[in-house]
């Protein structure tokens, strides 16, 4: 750090002291941030979870001593975020908007930034924590997208369903003076009195990793030194940023904005869970095979008689062996013992079935998912059925997802409206986002029954309220190209054909499939 920078921070550290100058201890201390600090210890013990990081565990051996290990635990909230996320959206699904032209500029935006690939690593994270963001913004004249955790959210207000105004949290570290450095920038995004969208940088800096530290210009970072302080816009009608809430009602805080993480209501689950297990495999470990044998046996190897002819005395068991452990007493009462006890796999087994059980339940996912169930061909009927629980909760998240992903592209729309922030000045999309036909298809797999669902297709067909390309669309997985050549050659081939013929148990899996 420049001498310069050295004397500008003593000035910035007593002006913060005067009130001169903004200091931050907590991002929450900001008198625009209403959401209490409580919120984000609980995310902070959420991601922990996620993480799979409990720490050490502490005991006493057989002496007395205070030792510490590693917990052997399971990552279930892992495991279950993963599931989740892998069940609501994936490669296969698909955003389309309604105009072509519009539908080719948000194809090509969501293209550059790999979201399909990325957007299901995200979404994990967000059902872990509760809730995730994305924020669209342009660099290089093209639309970027911003991923936000839950850790970065802040919303302005809370008592509110609906967030439209939030704080955005980047921090950044660094090395100054051979200390690390942290830099936090402040990113909010509010709403002025004309209806206008105001972006407002603040960047904080702090030698104190617990701390948000004193406000500094925003160019002592090369990353941001192209950053405005404060930028307007005009004409948005939804913020800057697509927020997701994990779906349910937050009982912890009922007047947070914020949703709840997978485990937040069944940690002390986890924790037996995890307790259970790691029980189970120090067992394993302290039950691996001990034999008591006399001292004398386990001598090391002794040469005897004299120097022109040793004899050399075996030893009594395998030098490689750890299974033999000392006896010591009277040669006579003491005898070769087995002190190997057996595991008990069959009562950690029924005891893990028993939480992971609770916790299928607790976080909304049917039996079997974690637990052993009878398994079995399964036909598409019965696959539904048995996942009932987990297709419900799905819907859930799907609501939600839904809503982000429409919330994105509008953001996106807007955001290429505005001229001034491309190059050229010139607006990438003209219209009015917000009457743009928005669909997201999702890929329903396993979760579909797609003989009921031809069937009732086929009669939505003939009752004139489905359109046959999308019947073809949906149950042959025909692209819309490929609908309309199927369409042309049936109407050369059959110009009378009725697509009431389709009708009744036939499907697209063969007739009277189940």
């Amino acid at each position: 750090m420049s001498f310069i920078n050295r004397i500008k921070d003593l000035f910035r550290k007593g002006g913060a002291k005067l009130g001169m100058v903004n200091q931050l201890t907590n991002i929450t201390d900001d008198e625009r941030i209403s959401i209490p600090s409580e919120e984000y210890e609980r995310i902070r013990v959420a991601k922990q979870y996620y993480r799979d990081d409990f720490g050490m565990v502490h005991y006493k051996n057989s002496y007395g001593q205070e030792l510490t290990r590693e917990l052997s635990s399971v990552n279930v909230t892992k495991m279950a975020a993963r599931r989740l996320a892998s069940i609501v959206f994936n490669e296969q699904c698909a955003i389309t908007v309604g105009d072509e032209s519009t539908n080719g500029f948000i194809s090509n935006v969501l293209a550059d930034n790999d979201f399909y690939n990325l957007y299901e690593e995200k979404l994990e994270e967000a059902i872990a924590l509760g809730g995730g963001a994305i924020r669209p913004y342009v660099q290089d004249d093209k639309i970027k997208f911003a991923w936000v955790s839950a850790d970065q959210f802040y919303p302005l207000h809370s008592n509110t369903n609906e967030i439209d105004e939030a704080t955005i949290a980047s921090r950044t570290t660094v090395t100054e003076d051979n200390q690390p450095t942290y830099y936090t920038l402040l990113e909010f995004h509010q709403w002025n009195d004309d209806h206008s969208y105001k972006i407002t940088n603040e960047l904080y800096r702090s030698q104190n990793i617990n701390q948000v530290g004193v406000q500094v210009p925003l160019d002592r970072l090369d990353e941001y030194a192209g950053l405005q302080p404060e930028v307007t816009l005009t004409g948005l009608t939804k913020p800057l940023f697509a927020y997701f809430k994990a779906p349910g009602m937050n009982n912890k805080r009922t007047d947070s904005p914020l949703g709840l993480g997978l485990v937040d209501n069944s940690r002390k689950i986890v924790d037996a869970i995890n307790q259970t297990h790691d029980q189970f495999v120090w067992e394993v470990r302290m039950g691996q095979r001990k034999v008591a044998v006399p001292a004398e046996m386990l001598r090391p190897p002794v040469q005897f008689g004299s120097n022109k002819e040793k004899i050399s005395r075996s030893p009594m068991f395998d030098k490689d062996a750890n299974v033999f452990v000392q006896m010591y007493g009277e040669p006579d009462g003491m005898k070769i013992t087995d002190l190997t006890t057996p595991i008990r796999n069959d009562q950690y087994e029924a005891s893990m079935d028993f939480f992971l059980s609770e916790f299928e339940n607790a976080i909304g996912l049917s039996q079997g998912t974690f637990t052993n169930t009878p398994s079995g061909i399964q036909t598409a009927t019965e696959v539904v059925s048995n996942n009932s629980m987990t297709y419900q909760t799905r819907s859930s998240y799907l609501t939600q997802v839904e809503k982000q992903l429409s919330n994105l592209v509008i953001a996106v729309l807007e955001l290429a409206e505005c001229g001034e922030l491309f190059s050229d000045g010139n607006a990438r999309f003209t219209g009015d986002p917000k009457q743009q036909d928005i669909n997201v298809d999702f890929a329903d797999g396993v979760f579909t029954d797609k003989t009921t669902q031809f069937d009732q297709d086929s009669k939505a067909v003939s009752l004139g309220i489905m359109p046959k390309k999308r019947f073809l669309m949906r149950n042959f997985g025909l692209d819309e190209e490929q609908a309309d050549e199927w369409l042309s050659e049936l109407k050369d081939e059959q110009p009378e054909m009725s697509f009431n013929s389709f009708e009744g148990n036939s499907g697209p899996e063969g007739d009277g499939a189940d």
